[in-house]
Order: C-alpha cells, then structure tokens, then sequence
C-alpha cells in the first residue's frame, strides 16, 4: 500500500483485500447511499433531485484514466443518475435493475472478466447478493451491518461522502497506480 493512501485514509486494509483490489477491472457501484447519502429530494413537480460528491467524481475520473472500467447499477430510475453518469463517462448506467447480482454478471461477460476481476459497492440489504458474487466487495462506512459482516472491506468514509474515492484510491494504490494518478490529476 501507498503512503498516499496511507495519509489519505489512515488505517491501511489488510493484504487479502489489497491483493483483491491489485487484479480489479471493473467497479460497479450502487446509487443510493454509495454515490449519493440515501436522502431522495422530490420537488413540486415530482421531480427526484439527488446529491452527488465532487470527491467521488475524481475518484471515478482517476480509476477511468487508469483503464479501469465504472458501472452504475441501481434499483431506482432517475434522470440525475443517467446525467452525473454521462458527466463521469460511466458506462453502462443500469437503472431499475432487480437483480444486481444477475446485471453485474452480465457486463463482466460482456467485457470478458471474471468475477474476481469485478468489485462492488453497495449499503443495504439489496447488494448482498452483488456483494457474495464480486472479488471485491465493498460496504461504505454507513451500511447495513449484515452487507457489512458480508463484504471484503468497509470504508471509512460514509455513502455520498467520499466513501467511492476512497474505494477507487484502494484499488489504485494496490495497483501500484495511485501516486501518478494523484500527481496527473493534481
């Protein structure tokens, strides 16, 4: 692990998770809670506003520039989602998806990769069966404790707060990778 990492996040994961995060290629990230805090803003007009963290869009911008690939797979349909996604170039934004697990197994076929090669995130009940399929899983920091006990690591930053940065500066510092994508994007 990196002393960027390090001073960044302070406790180092432990080497099993580092070695899981070294062979990932594709990140696949719930909405809900993961990218944005859980709260829903609905307006007069029934419109869904969702709030997105600027540190989590680098995060997203680095891990792409380093060939990693970035999937958005969510239970809910939001206009919002489709644009930040276009915004970060993820690609593919699956929305209204019931079964995630079944979904990420369809991209990483799609792109060839084994399962091992795949990481997820996710913060409630619902990622479980994303989480147990993903060589990396990931809760954030505010998850639900069973998705917790389930996944390979658990942030230190909470959904919407920083907490996929601190995912994707994992898997680029285990990488060897992280350092040059601080100073390129810096």
């Amino acid at each position: 692990m990196t002393d960027a990492f390090r001073d960044a996040y302070c406790d180092e994961p432990p080497a099993p998770v580092v070695a899981r995060a070294a062979g990932i290629r594709l990140l696949a990230l719930d909405v809900d809670g993961v990218l944005t805090d859980g709260s829903v803003f609905t307006g007069a007009e029934g419109e869904t506003l969702k709030r997105f963290h600027i540190h989590d869009g680098k995060g997203i911008a680095m891990l792409r520039a380093a060939g990693v690939g970035v999937a958005v797979l969510t239970a809910r349909r939001s206009p919002a989602v489709r644009r930040r996604a276009g915004e970060l170039g993820i690609d593919p934004v699956c929305q209204g998806v019931r079964d995630k697990a079944a979904t990420l197994a369809g991209i990483a076929a799609d792109r060839g990769l084994e399962m091992t090669a795949c990481a997820w995130v996710g913060d409630d009940l619902v990622d479980l069966a994303a989480a147990r399929l993903a060589g990396l899983a990931v809760a954030v920091a505010d998850a639900h404790p069973r998705l917790a006990r389930a996944c390979h690591w658990q942030t230190a930053r909470a959904g919407g707060r920083g907490a996929v940065r601190e995912v994707c500066e994992l898997i680029l510092a285990a990488q060897g990778r992280l350092q040059p994508s601080l100073d390129a994007h810096g």
